[in-house]
């Protein structure tokens, strides 16, 4: 079987509406021109068409049109190298998920340690923004958590009351290995993202993670946040 009869056969198992790149293909590195080849054929007879640079998907047809990807699915290829996560969402975008706004964005975010990754496709515009540390699959959700926490005053329509408790519930879900490790992400963000992870975990009685936290701020310094006069303990971190 030649390379072009392999990759069509592949691609013919792939679902309607994933993408996929030559890392899915089961071929060599010296086998991607003739792949690249193959490919360019698919997409001139419509069997496949292209996301992004090495990246295509298998187009959906329904009596109402052809059926683009989820927009998930159309951020996979710059999320991931291959099957390594190198970047999340986060701003608005991520904040409307978490429940925190209402506001839809126009531009979604996208944070990495060592790309700095724009998108223009279609409806999806995102522009790039520097993660605090290293990402992987692992730890994405808890960077994207600390985000919000360091971004919480400029979150729009942000109901401080629903926000606690949001956040609140969102710690209480994390095994105690998860906390350690937010805790641990929480020293590189700035000051005031420490304070309120802090007053947030003290609120909910986590007193034997909280040393850290406090060893690492200053004990003169002051936090503004919209949340402070939901948190009891916010006083204890200097929360005003």
């Amino acid at each position: 079987m030649n390379i072009a009869t392999k990759i069509a056969s592949q691609i013919k198992q792939f679902p309607l509406g994933k993408t996929f790149g030559y890392k899915d293909l089961n071929i060599t590195t010296n086998q991607y021109v003739t792949a690249a080849k193959a490919l360019e054929r698919l997409q001139k007879k419509g069997i496949i068409k292209k996301v992004a640079n090495g990246k295509f998907y298998k187009p959906e047809r329904t009596v109402f049109g052809e059926l683009k990807p989820s927009e998930t699915e159309l951020l996979k290829p710059y999320l991931f190298e291959g099957d390594t996560r190198i970047a999340y969402i986060t701003g608005a975008s991520l904040y409307n998920q978490m429940g925190l706004t209402r506001q839809v964005a126009s531009k979604i975010k996208i944070a990495s340690r060592g790309k700095r990754i724009y998108i223009q496709t279609g409806n999806i515009k995102a522009t790039p923004v520097k993660s605090y540390v290293e990402v992987t699959n692992d730890n994405y959700r808890q960077l994207g958590f600390l985000d919000a926490l360091k971004d919480i005053n400029i979150i729009s329509d942000l109901d401080p009351k629903s926000a606690v408790v949001i956040l609140s519930n969102m710690l209480k879900e994390m095994p105690n290995k998860k906390l350690a490790e937010t805790i641990k992400y929480a020293l590189v963000y700035p000051p005031r993202t420490r304070a309120l992870l802090g007053a947030l975990l003290e609120n909910m009685a986590e007193n034997e993670l909280l040393q850290v936290l406090k060893e690492s701020l200053n004990p003169f310094s002051e936090y503004k946040t919209v949340i402070s006069k939901q948190l009891p303990t916010g006083k204890n971190w200097n929360l005003v």
